[in-house]
């Protein structure tokens, strides 16, 4: 843990926010991540509380949950989502968004995967999930959770840009950027960007605040802003949503 707390400190002090993914945590150890100055912390409910222990054996749905307590405890901000294409079916993808919804707080961000099938694991056979639904998670998504940034996430590399597209306009406004998601290959940097720049989609533009009172001020305005826009954008309008 002294390392990791270490590396925190590190990254905080080049003025980049730090967020990182440990597994479980403890309410001492979410205290102790808070203090070294970690802003968020990355920890997936993955699939349904009724579909979770065809998928997992190794820890339950509330020690999840539990984690997720002690991260708000902690102060920190939540990064919380799961995985399509598991071999869930739609109440399960359902019962996904309602868990997250119905957390006392709603995740600052809720990556949304697309299973990434590797040769010789038990799902590298699994029926490929149609696109069309998971585009509609997307959507049901971003209208349950209307302030969270719902990143397009694993998967990517296996979506062609017009599925890309599609989640865009159905609510996502954020990506996992760089060639490489933990194990699993992401679309190269540059092709990213000029599917941007075909689609009209502009990178968010952050401002530094000088108190904490200034960016709570200016996360509502930029919260409201985005609520009166999405109910008055066409679908090309709505490619314009901010992508952090």
């Amino acid at each position: 843990m002294p390392y990791v707390l270490d590396m925190v400190k590190q990254v905080k002090s080049l003025g980049l926010e730090t967020c990182m993914t440990l597994g479980m945590l403890k309410e001492s150890q979410a205290k102790e991540l808070a203090d070294a100055g970690l802003d968020y912390y990355n920890h997936n409910l993955d699939t349904s509380e009724k579909f979770y222990s065809h998928i997992i054996t190794t820890r339950t749905y509330k020690d999840r949950l539990d984690t997720l307590d002690n991260v708000r405890k902690a102060g920190m901000k939540v990064c919380c989502g799961g995985i399509l294409g598991m071999g869930e079916d739609e109440d399960d993808r359902v019962g996904l968004l309602l868990q997250l919804a119905n957390l006392p707080q709603h995740p600052e961000s809720v990556p949304v995967n697309m299973l990434v099938k590797v040769k010789g694991t038990p799902m590298e056979n699994v029926e490929d999930l149609d696109p069309f639904e998971f585009v509609r998670i997307i959507a049901v998504a971003r209208i349950m959770m209307p302030a969270s940034h719902v990143r397009l996430s694993a998967g990517r590399e296996n979506m062609n840009e017009q599925m890309q597209a599609l989640c865009f306009m159905a609510g996502a406004n954020s990506i996992f950027y760089g060639e490489k998601l933990l194990t699993t290959a992401n679309p190269e940097a540059d092709a990213d960007m000029e599917l941007f720049r075909r689609l009209g989609i502009r990178p968010e533009q952050r401002e530094q605040c000088a108190s904490e009172e200034q960016e709570e001020e200016a996360i509502t305005e930029a919260v409201e802003y985005e609520l009166r826009a999405t109910c008055s954008m066409t679908p090309r309008g709505n490619l314009r949503n901010a992508l952090p």
